[in-house]
């Protein structure tokens, strides 16, 4: 692997301009490509196949034709001033100019009128106007909205307040480009701290830039034909961007350590992409295993949501392998620091005087003492030591700490938030609460039922029972009036529940209709099931959780037969993976507190607490593991490096964080950066897994990879590398270490009058 890399960054830095033609082309022909292809169309972000809601959908659309169960639908609130009636001669004639004005246009396929449909208040205060089209909201044209906007403004001047719910008006989040400017703003920032060198800084935010262009152009151009909606493609944005800077980071910072080594331009290219590159194919690999695997949950949007995010990682793998070696060649030296680019780099003679003068021997690159030569300590290197010094006291630290504010997730409720949690600067929440003031909290999520009555001896009788009963449950307050279909074999009708629609009593409602439902078949030979957006919601979420456990279980298995293959040792993987879990119920608890307790939400501008988003869980494990994989590669290969190359289990670790914790905390700060700028988007589910990353970032890189892995490494010893004989010959090899380079480092002289003979490479403790 390292000498194919390598072989792959020589030969981009010696034909710089063809590869840097070949992402330009790519570049343009994905942008053209975008700009022709016609808009995406709705993504069914709520359906999943199988469950009963869906089943229940299905059935409507199949029996009940031309119902325009997908057409778009606006539900429009009138709601009068104080102390007055919408029933009123003045305002009444309002609402029936409306419903005529609204009615009106060639796509619309009804408009229904409060007084008619029995839609106004008990108090005459509130009423609502349904209108139906007979498309979809993504197919309603600029003029079929600004006829209804009109048709709104005009009874808005009547005097009465007029708020629009339904998806026809529904207001779309805003676009990502705020949310990736300010992540880029602040990863330039970091850059510039950790590498002093404006070209090194702005190298990774070029390549980045370029790797997110090319995937969400070509998300945008196969939107309208896969179904990708404008949430697939700002989630694909946010973990390119991130990985784009992250991985495009590590390979330049390999560079500037080659270079300080003494390597000519082309050679240190080389070797920073067989070494980091390599880290960097397998972080990606962990990240594309995490996201392909939401696959196996079941749910076609979210499977979207983890193949384009994993086109745009691997997008960012070869970037990083091609156009970052041959944007430095175009500038080897610009990416260097200053003291590099005034003094240049070290010759082999100034290193064999350092030995000399420190008594340090080396292999190749590599010291068999404890630091490298020429490396002077750093950060990385004495919080290395301090955790070496006390590691059960920092382990116990990190677990009782992660423990603790993983404690909120154990009440996680899962729901799929909707017009309630919208900002109430939208028509769309003013119209829900509206609609709850006026007709009560359950309104806005009535339960449908659809019966099948084809095998009933009387089907009328079956129908009239089975709404009896359904009308006679506790938490029912109304019930519409049975419809039939045209033959008779299907009947159709809605039950108003007394609580909202994310209230637990309204699940534990669903739950009690549905299981009186074997009594009333036997009684009645019809079969019906519970539908609508409440039902689907409580029928998702629970098909969500109950699809957890096994995602989790094969994403986590892949992975760790992946690690042990990168690191050929069964405790690191391990360990990797405990860190994961509890980072990742950290990060859980922190969005219950916030999002659901509502602890600190005002700060995030978070007005509506309630039950979490049903997608974010199964989402944010995958995308967490795979980042916290990213991190133990990063961290660790340098760590196993060092060992490999004859150090000890301690020094290793010291080794490893010298070299690599300044450069792991710069790309979690950038990857914290990027995630919190999507924590300002107006999209509450944007918002929930923007905060939900960056905090899980936060715990993962700064708690487990920096404080718990060098505590558990040094509890380990030489034990962290132990792989039984059986696996080790059945594992292929691959080399992430670079031993396959050391031959092509730059030759050292011995220390005049050394007979100190170089140490050769060590195989990992095995039984």
């Amino acid at each position: 692997m390292a000498t194919f890399l390598y072989r792959m960054g020589r030969a981009a830095f010696g034909r710089r301009r063809l590869v840097l033609l070949l992402w330009a082309v790519l570049l343009g022909v994905a942008g053209a490509a975008a700009a022709k292809a016609p808009a995406a169309g709705d993504d069914g972000t709520s359906f999943m196949p199988g469950i009963e809601a869906q089943r229940a959908f299905d059935l409507i659309g199949e029996r009940f034709p031309g119902s325009d169960a997908d057409g778009a639908s606006a539900r429009v609130v009138f709601i009068a001033p104080g102390g007055e009636k919408v029933t009123a001669g003045e305002h009444r004639a309002a609402v029936d100019a409306f419903v005529a004005d609204a009615g009106d246009g060639p796509r619309v396929a009804g408009a229904v009128s409060p007084f008619t449909a029995d839609a106004v208040s008990e108090d005459a205060s509130t009423a609502y106007a349904t209108v139906t089209y007979k498309v979809g909201s993504a197919d309603l044209t600029d003029a079929d909205r600004s006829a209804l906007e009109a048709a709104v403004d005009e009874a808005r001047d009547s005097g009465l307040t007029v708020e629009v719910g339904g998806n026809a008006l529904a207001s779309q989040p805003a676009a990502g480009g705020a949310a990736e400017a300010v992540g880029i703003g602040l990863a330039a920032v970091v850059l510039l701290i950790t590498f002093g060198s404006l070209a090194a800084a702005g190298l990774p935010l070029l390549t980045a830039v370029v790797g997110v262009g090319i995937s969400i152009c070509a998300i945008l151009a196969l939107g309208s034909a896969l179904g990708l909606s404008m949430t697939t493609g700002t989630l694909a944005s946010m973990l390119g961007l991130a990985v784009g800077i992250d991985y495009a980071l590590f390979v330049v910072s390999r560079y500037r350590e080659e270079r300080e080594r003494g390597h000519a331009a082309r050679e240190a290219a080389g070797l920073a992409v067989g070494t980091a590159g390599s880290a960097v194919v397998f972080a990606g690999l962990t990240v594309v295993i995490a996201l392909a695997g939401l696959s196996v949950v079941g749910v076609p949007m979210l499977t979207k949501m983890g193949l384009c995010a994993a086109g745009a990682v691997v997008v960012a793998v070869l970037v990083a392998l091609t156009l970052v070696p041959a944007l430095l060649a175009m500038w080897p030296e610009a990416v260097l620091s200053r003291t590099a680019r005034r003094g240049g780099s070290r010759t082999a003679g100034e290193r064999t005087a350092v030995e000399h003068t420190t008594g340090e021997r080396t292999t190749g690159e590599h010291t068999t003492g404890e630091r490298r030569t020429g490396a002077a300590d750093n950060g990385g290197s004495r919080w290395a030591r301090f955790v070496l010094r006390r590691p059960v006291a920092v382990l116990l630290a990190c677990v009782a700490g992660l423990g603790v504010l993983a404690l909120p997730a154990a009440d996680l409720q899962l729901g799929m938030p909707g017009d309630e949690a919208k900002p109430v600067t939208t028509t769309e929440r003013r119209a829900y609460d509206a609609l709850a003031d006026g007709f009560g909290p359950g309104f806005n999520g009535p339960l449908t039922i659809v019966a099948d009555v084809r095998d009933a001896a009387d089907p009328q009788a079956a129908v009239t029972a089975i709404a009896s009963r359904i009308e006679g449950t506790d938490g029912v307050v109304s019930l519409s009036p049975p419809q039939l279909n045209g033959a008779g074999d299907t009947a159709l009708f809605s039950a108003v529940p007394a609580t909202a629609p994310n209230d637990e009593r309204t699940k534990e409602l669903v739950q009690t209709i549905r299981a009186e439902r074997p009594g009333l078949e036997d009684e009645t030979g019809a079969v019906f099931e519970v539908t609508g957006s409440t039902a689907m919601n409580i029928d998702v979420a629970q098909a969500l959780q109950d699809a957890l456990v096994p995602y989790l279980a094969v994403v986590m298995l892949l992975s760790l037969l992946l690690l042990m293959l990168v690191f050929r040792s069964v405790l690191v993987p391990v360990k990797a993976a405990f860190g994961f879990l509890l980072s990742v119920l950290a990060s859980l608890g922190a969005v219950v507190a916030v999002f659901q307790w509502g602890w600190g939400a005002g700060l995030l501008g978070v007005e509506q607490t309630g039950p979490i988003m049903s997608l974010m869980p199964v989402f944010l494990v995958g995308i967490v593991f795979g980042l916290a994989m990213d991190y133990e590669v990063f961290l660790v290969s340098r760590m196993r490096e060092a060992y490999v190359h004859g150090e000890r289990p301690a020094q290793a670790v010291v080794g490893g964080f010298r070299h690599s914790a300044r450069v792991v905390v710069a790309a979690a700060v950038i990857m914290i950066a990027v995630f919190s700028g999507f924590v300002g988007s107006g999209e509450s589910m944007i918002k929930t897994i923007g905060f939900g990353l960056a905090v899980a970032v936060l715990f993962d890189a700064f708690v487990v990879r920096m404080a718990l892995v060098p505590a558990v490494l040094a509890l380990l010893g030489d034990r962290a590398w132990w792989l039984p004989r059986p696996l080790d010959r059945l594992l292929p090899r691959v080399d992430i270490e670079g031993t396959g380079l050391a031959g092509r480092s730059a030759p050292v002289q011995a220390p005049a009058g050394g007979d100190a003979q170089p140490q050769e490479p060590r195989e990992a403790a095995r039984t």
